[in-house]
């Protein structure tokens, strides 16, 4: 192996920040680690521009991109534009197959338009929205971790989700998803690593499992 260190770009899930990563620990001597932040995009801005807008943060020449849940499907979106050594996808979706029923359905009768969004301050409904799950007695995690509270911007983002389609890229792609995902179940989800007992939020919760996998996922 080179002696060279692989750099890693982290992108998170939809209105959360780049903190959800922070119990990922790659090994320094192999690894450099960036952390990527949404931002809120311009008014009708595509996936497609967005994610060649995002690319300005890449720094480095064959990076790997992992992505989570909607920054999974950013980081597919990225890798048409630059050159990627390989793109790991968690808690997502890969085809637009996978998608769950209900987001197909939304994508007909365009229900996603009459949701709330104007409540995204509202840290339960955030929580719902992103992590398809309700706070319970994690609200301190969830302040923590969902920042992104603008209104345009979660709209835009469910537009993208809902109507999303894969694109083709040439890099190597991973696929990491847990069996008790609820956002996106994984009865959906076809060829990946299965993570057992992995919830939606296991990027969170099962950070030491990432720990554990992710240099060999990444070098192999």
């Amino acid at each position: 192996m080179s002696n060279q260190k692989v750099h890693v770009y982290l992108m998170p899930g939809m209105a959360a920040n780049p903190t959800i990563f922070k119990h990922i620990d790659l090994p320094k001597e192999q690894f450099e680690v960036h952390w990527l932040e949404w931002f809120v995009p311009d008014r009708g801005m595509s996936i497609k521009a967005y994610a060649q807008k995002m690319n300005l943060n890449i720094k480095h020449e064959n990076p790997v991109l992992i992505g989570v849940s909607f920054g999974g499907m950013l980081v597919q979106e990225m890798a048409r534009y630059i050159s990627v050594k390989k793109v790991i996808v968690i808690s997502t979706v890969k085809k637009a197959h996978e998608l769950p029923r209900r987001m197909k359905w939304a994508k007909k009768t365009r229900m996603h338009k009459l949701l709330p969004t104007g409540l995204v301050n509202n840290i339960e409904v955030l929580a719902k929205y992103a992590f398809g799950e309700t706070v319970n007695k994690r609200l301190s995690l969830y302040e923590e971790y969902l920042s992104i509270r603008d209104k345009s911007y979660i709209n835009w983002s469910l537009e993208q989700i809902v109507n999303w389609s894969e694109r083709n890229f040439s890099a190597p792609l991973v696929h990491i998803h847990g069996d008790k995902d609820a956002v996106f179940p994984i009865s959906n989800i076809k060829d990946c690593i299965t993570v057992k007992n992995g919830t939606h939020t296991m990027i969170i919760h099962r950070a030491r499992w990432f720990n554990e996998h992710l240099p060999t996922i990444i070098l192999q």
